[in-house]
């Protein structure tokens, strides 16, 4: 009885979508065929609604319907049909009982977007009856909604909760009240969640992408209805396309931190299109804590910002002062990055410091996470103070010098890190060292302390070694840097890529150990091929 009340009589307005759609995959669901989150399920002429999912990936995406959208882009009568048949058979099967999975705010808000964003196709050649069972369904999912939306954990699932329900407010008969709510509930999110560099509180790159993916057809919505937008909504959406434009590698693709994972380069273009706030990226985003190094087609993107201890942060990764490297087309040196399926031994691997291009202690992450079942993975311990100081040059490289005490609690120990571009983007130096924990040199080093530096290799590029030590990485177009380290003999080891469109994958790391000559630090250098190997050494030691 909580969620009785009126039907609307009508749809105003059908929100666009902005994600890629294809029409070969509605010739495949209508097949039976549901390829979704990863995995696949056959339905042999049943409702996929009541077989068992094959994994839990695959049930948040199909009761999210996105997958609408594949129905909408083959633009015929009978896939117009088939979307109507899954909707009817979704509102008897689940929707005559409010509660349970289907109705959880990670998938409710996405479904209700879904609906409205889509109803043209599923509407289509649809008769009175259903009509009606559509819009009373929808209502009835609003009003779930709203009331579940109380309750929703802070972060990125209550950002959406609100862009769905001020999405009804525009496409259903409302009235004034609701929708002011809506607005100012929207416009909460924004002041709590979107930094004033353009970051989400998450530190989740991806996070951006998701939330623009419905925020501009929400958007252009209130402006096709006539209706004032959200006060928030406008500058809000101008600094996240900033940070969004932060964090692109030289070809384009989003960094890999804080459970960034694989997506396809059409889905980043189909939201940048609407990006008319121009602009070169920002040299650092000090409320987001990251810093960014350009120089010719080389691009370094790097984390030098402590976690949020905040529920709004979600799952924070153990990566303080990871890296990023890639010129031109190419990616060369990456974070594992987040598991685009969900499987729970890679999610804890993927977040701990070892699955970051940084340095390692003892095989231990420099954050510290909760194991209670009511808290979940979420951080308790750990870094407590990060320090930045920029370092550019007047011979136009650029740099910085940042140190983390993630180590302190349990090791005693402060890892510092000193990064430099030169500046035509030929040459990136580094210095990585272990401190006591008042900041001062180590005077001697531990026999029980391990410590490693690791360098992820993007799965695209070729590692080979060559006689003098050095490591040559070769990218897909042939060019080649030399990675090189006078300190210790770099090495080759296996690695895993958690970030690619098909799934984990088999990849390749360097690792520079620490051992008792090193203690006072390791120099190394990624250098381009031009004609010959370069030579070239600058010591960063004395500056750091």
């Amino acid at each position: 009885m909580r969620f009785t009340g009126s039907t609307p009589d009508r749809l105003l307005v059908a929100p666009i979508d902005l994600r890629v759609a294809d029409s070969h995959i509605a010739t495949e669901i209508y097949g039976g065929h549901f390829s979704l989150g990863g995995t696949r399920l056959v339905t042999e002429g049943l409702s996929p609604f009541q077989l068992p999912a094959p994994s839990q990936s695959f049930f948040e995406a199909l009761h999210s319907f996105g997958w609408l959208r594949h129905m909408r882009a083959a633009d015929h009568d009978l896939a117009a049909a088939n979307a109507r048949s899954l909707v009817d058979d979704w509102i008897n099967h689940q929707g005559r009982h409010i509660g349970g999975p289907a109705y959880q705010p990670e998938i409710l808000a996405p479904r209700l977007i879904a609906w409205l964003s889509h109803s043209p196709v599923v509407l289509r050649g649809a008769d009175h009856g259903f009509y009606r069972r559509f819009l009373k369904s929808i209502a009835l999912q609003m009003r779930v909604l709203r009331h579940v939306g109380r309750s929703t954990p802070d972060g990125a699932v209550r950002f959406k909760v609100r862009i769905a329900l001020a999405m009804a407010s525009l496409c259903l008969p409302c009235a004034p009240g609701p929708m002011k709510t809506a607005a100012r509930q929207l416009d909460e999110e924004f002041e709590r969640q979107i930094l004033p560099d353009g970051g989400h509180v998450s530190r989740n790159p991806q996070v951006l992408l998701e939330l623009l993916t419905d925020l501009l057809p929400l958007r252009q919505t209130y402006i096709n209805v006539g209706v004032r937008p959200p006060l928030r909504m406008a500058p809000g959406i101008d600094r996240m396309f900033a940070a969004l434009r932060f964090f692109r590698h030289s070809n384009g693709e989003l960094a890999l931190f804080n459970g960034a994972t694989a997506l396809s380069a059409d889905t980043m273009m189909s939201v940048l299109r609407y990006d008319d706030t121009g602009g070169k990226p920002f040299r650092e985003a000090p409320h987001s804590g990251f810093q960014r190094l350009t120089a010719g087609d080389s691009v370094v993107i790097a984390d030098t910002g402590r976690p949020l201890q905040s529920r709004l942060a979600e799952t924070p990764y153990a990566g303080c002062l990871a890296f990023e490297f890639s010129s031109g087309r190419s990616r060369l040196i990456v974070n594992a990055g987040g598991p685009l399926r969900a499987v729970r031994d890679h999610q804890q691997f993927a977040r701990t410091t070892a699955a970051h291009s940084t340095l390692t202690l003892n095989d231990d992450s420099s954050l510290r996470y909760s194991r209670s079942r009511f808290l979940g993975p979420v951080m308790v311990g750990g870094i407590e103070l990060v320090e930045v100081v920029n370092e550019d040059a007047a011979d136009g490289s650029r740099g910085f010098t940042a140190t983390h005490d993630g180590y302190r609690a349990a090791f005693g120990r402060l890892h510092r890190r000193t990064l430099r571009l030169s500046g035509d983007g030929t040459l990136l130096q580094g210095f990585d060292v272990l401190l006591e924990a008042d900041g001062t040199a180590l005077e001697a080093w531990d026999e029980e302390d391990e410590a490693a530096i690791r360098f992820h290799i993007h799965p695209k590029i070729k590692l080979s070694e060559s006689e003098d030590g050095s490591i040559l990485l070769t990218t897909p177009e042939g060019a080649q840097w030399q990675f090189s380290c006078d300190t210790v003999w770099p090495t080759i080891e296996s690695d895993v890529h958690f970030a690619d469109i098909a799934g984990a994958r088999v990849s390749e790391q360097i690792v520079l150990a620490f051992t008792k000559d090193a203690y006072s630090g390791i120099e190394w250098q990624l250098a381009r091929i031009v004609a010959e190997p370069t030579t070239r050494r600058s010591r960063l030691s004395g500056n750091s």
